[in-house]
């Protein structure tokens, strides 16, 4: 037992001497290895590259991939150099993938180049062009492809789609590899419906109700007959936009606290609508207090100048007066020679007392003269166009009225459909910039018109017209009517801006044949041709002239007409000349709601001709606003012709009826013939007609675009110069006509369409009655 103990121990001894020996071996080769590890890097780290070169490049040249590498031959050999150079090469964008690895003293730099596009196509796109969509991307033909454009530019087009009200779109980009290493690229659209607005609420408003206010704003909830408007899609601009329009509202009505806490738009759980939410906190309602103007200008009189003060004391507080009374006061101060006269109200807020006192402080401004005026939008009309337009030109004194003047002008072309007008600093302090943002809109027009009477009289009209022509403000128009009573060719050619200058210039082209059986027992016919001339006498007057010259026939006369009828027969040649003046003080020139305009008519035959005569004639409008909603229109229509050395022609009478007194037809009002067997109409010397109309809300949604009048027409029409011993039968009652009536007009998608219904209170026994009109159009 003793002897195998020691042998036990003997072998246990052994195999921890081995244990030991293993370990120490072990170490020992480790600390070789380690050694030649770190002998191999100091040697990388030390290594001389004599040689970098460019694998798996096809289009891009191997000197430009060296280009971009910081490691050059003849340098050290770093990692961190080569992971630079890496990364600089993607940030390129030519390579899809890059890699570098050393072959001894080479450095091989191997790329994959990203592919060209061939072709970008779009498919399942209907609600926007693909021309737009072309406009919004980067990626185009030719250009390198990169996953990261390609993601940027779906995000670009999925933000447009958005902003027409499509919140559901979705753009999966799709490759199709190419030879050559190219590829075309398609992006499938599924654009959904549009996200309409299902409600508009509003929060905190006492004073209006939630209907008056969705009436303020521009936003509006969705209907079906809105199916070609876009104001029942969000778009969070338009939301903006509302918000300034609830706060003007507010403001012009006395709310001088007023503030719009927050506009919220809340998609629906399944996408398909918006609810959209203001919170308003009205305030209290101010009156005006102490109103005064205060000057440190020498020129300007304090007389004048309070009675340019719109606000009254006690008048409910607006803040469109305060805006009102400041252009009024900076344009007197502008006429007296300040052209840099600053106007700033100052407002004194008593609030326990809700009044608020208001001071126009006016002073000599800084002066500021306009360095530039850019003009973006336009890319059918020229520049020229516009500029003429404009009040002021580069290095003029900047004048604000001049500028709002300048915008009413372009406006008035109605060549575009939004017009912005901005000021911007220049590149110096005394120097500012004018931008014109126009938005075009098309200024051909395709019109039809259509009119019926209770004798049977139907008329049908086409006209075709171009008001900018070429997009240099030529306008021309030829008109065609053909109906059972009228045929009618014409054509018309206007330079507004003749030989580069404030002159109007035009010829006009006619010819004309008209049944006029039913009313007169004969027909006409006129041909002739026109010349026309004008030029602006001040800031609000124009003078045009003119001259025509026009060939009348009076021809199958009915063997039981009128004398006076049987007497015109036969042809007569007219050699007119004559003149226009135009006075326009209305606040807008295509929908005013203030002011007045005037137009004075004067021809004399008789330069020439067969025919002598003056006729002379007026036309004036005024307009008053009763309220925001109710809007009254008066109109002057007068008229007199004098024969020169023999009577008056029968075609130079007045036939009158229709539009200028509705209720009455065409030739309806005036002397007539009644021994005639049709009691022939024989036409007036002269004619005095008023109109009264009243504009008011109909109940109907505005978006539709129906607008409602009522309307009280009257005068008187008469004076003949045939002999009554010879005429025996014409009666010529200056007495006096009206009527009454409703006018319904509807901006409809397809044009305007015109309703007249009207009832005759006053008239002549022999006078033709009409009582209802129609007419239509539409425009291209």
């Amino acid at each position: 037992m003793g002897q195998q103990a020691a042998w036990m121990t003997v072998v246990a001894r052994v195999c921890d001497f081995s244990r030991a020996l293993t370990l120490a071996w072990a170490l020992v080769v480790a600390s070789f290895a380690g050694a030649g590890y770190a002998s191999q890097a100091v040697a990388q780290d030390q290594l001389v590259v004599t040689e970098v070169a460019v694998k798996g490049n096809q289009r891009i040249e191997a000197g430009t991939v060296r280009s971009y590498t910081l490691i050059k031959p003849g340098s050290f050999y770093s990692p961190e150099l080569a992971d630079q150079s890496l990364k600089q090469l993607f940030g390129t964008g030519l390579f899809a993938d890059i890699t570098m690895r050393l072959e001894g003293t080479k450095l091989v730099v191997s790329v994959v180049e990203n592919p060209i596009i061939n072709r970008v196509a779009f498919e399942g796109n209907s609600a926007i062009k693909e021309e737009d969509l072309q406009n919004e991307v980067q990626l185009q033909p030719r250009v390198i492809y990169t996953r990261a454009k390609v993601q940027s530019d779906v995000s670009r087009m999925i933000e447009l789609y958005r902003r027409g009200g499509r919140f559901s779109a979705t753009i999966e980009p799709k490759v199709i590899q190419l030879p050559q290493n190219r590829v075309d690229l398609v992006y499938e659209i599924s654009e959904g419906p549009k996200t309409k607005i299902a409600s508009i609420n509003f929060i905190g408003n006492k004073e209006f109700s939630d209907g008056a206010l969705r009436e303020v704003i521009s936003t509006s909830e969705s209907a079906w007959w809105k199916f070609l408007s876009s104001s029942d899609s969000y778009d969070p601009d338009r939301l903006t936009y509302d918000r300034e329009l609830l706060r003007r509202y507010y403001l012009q009505r006395g709310y001088a606290d007023f503030r719009v806490v927050s506009a919220v738009a809340d998609l629906s759980r399944d996408d398909s609508a918006f609810h959209i939410t203001f919170t308003v906190d009205e305030g209290d309602i101010y009156q005006f207090g102490d109103i005064k103007v205060v000057t440190e200008l020498d020129k300007l009189n304090q007389e004048e100048l309070e009675a340019l003060l719109l606000p009254e004391k006690g008048d409910t507080y607006n803040a469109g007066l305060i805006d009102e009374t400041i252009d009024e006061l900076t344009y007197a101060a502008g006429t007296q020679g300040y052209a840099f006269a600053e106007v700033r109200p100052r407002i004194k807020r008593r609030k326990d007392e809700r009044v608020i006192d208001l001071t126009f402080q006016i002073t000599e401004g800084p002066r500021v003269y306009v360095e530039r005026i850019n003009i973006t939008g336009n890319s059918r009309t020229l520049d020229k166009v516009i500029r003429r337009q404009m009040r002021m030109s580069e290095g003029d004194a900047f004048n604000k009225v001049l500028l709002d003047k300048s915008e009413k002008n372009i406006r008035a072309l109605q060549y575009f459909t939004k017009v912005d007008v901005t000021q911007s600093p220049g590149s110096a302090p005394d120097k500012t910039v004018i931008g014109v943002d126009v938005q075009e809109q098309s200024t051909g027009s395709l019109s039809l018109s259509a009119g019926f009477s209770t004798l049977d009289n139907a008329v049908a009209g086409i006209q075709l017209s171009e008001r900018n022509f070429l997009g240099r403000g030529l306008q021309l128009s030829t008109a065609l009517s053909i109906s059972k009573r009228r045929q009618l060719i014409e054509f018309h050619y206007t330079d507004p801006y003749f030989l580069d200058r404030d002159l109007v210039g035009g010829i006009d082209l006619f010819g004309s044949e008209t049944d006029y059986q039913d009313e007169s027992s004969f027909n006409s016919r006129s041909q002739g041709f026109g010349l026309r001339f004008g030029f602006p006498l001040s800031e609000k007057s124009r003078l045009l002239t003119r001259y025509q010259f026009r060939f009348d026939e009076i021809f199958d006369v009915h063997p039981f007409a009128s004398n006076v009828v049987k007497a015109a027969e036969g042809q007569e040649y007219r050699s007119i000349i004559g003149y226009d003046y135009y006075y326009d003080n209305r606040n807008d020139p295509v929908d005013p709601t203030g002011g007045w305009d005037v137009l004075v008519t004067q021809n004399f035959a008789g330069l020439g001709g067969t025919v002598s005569y003056i006729s002379n004639e007026l036309l004036a409008h005024y307009y008053y606003p009763l309220s925001d909603d109710f809007l009254t229109s008066w109109r002057f229509d007068g008229g007199y012709v004098h024969g020169i050395g023999d009577d008056v022609p029968l075609n130079d009478h007045f036939f009158k009826g229709g539009n200028t007194i509705r209720g009455f037809a065409r030739g309806g009002v005036g002397p007539r013939d009644l021994s005639s067997v049709n009691e022939d109409a024989v036409g007036a010397l002269a004619y005095v007609f008023g109109t009264a109309e009243l504009s008011f809300p109909n109940g109907l949604p505005e978006a539709l675009g129906i607008k409602t009048s009522v309307f009280a027409d009257g005068g008187y029409i008469g004076l003949s110069d045939y002999d009554d011993t010879i005429y025996t039968g014409v009666v010529d009652g200056f007495a006096p006509r009206a009527s009454v009536g409703l006018s319904l007009y509807w901006q409809s998608p397809f044009g305007p369409i015109r309703l007249d219904f009207a009832q005759v209170l006053l008239d002549e026994p022999y006078d033709e009655q009409e009582a209802f009109r129609f007419s239509a159009g539409t425009s291209f």
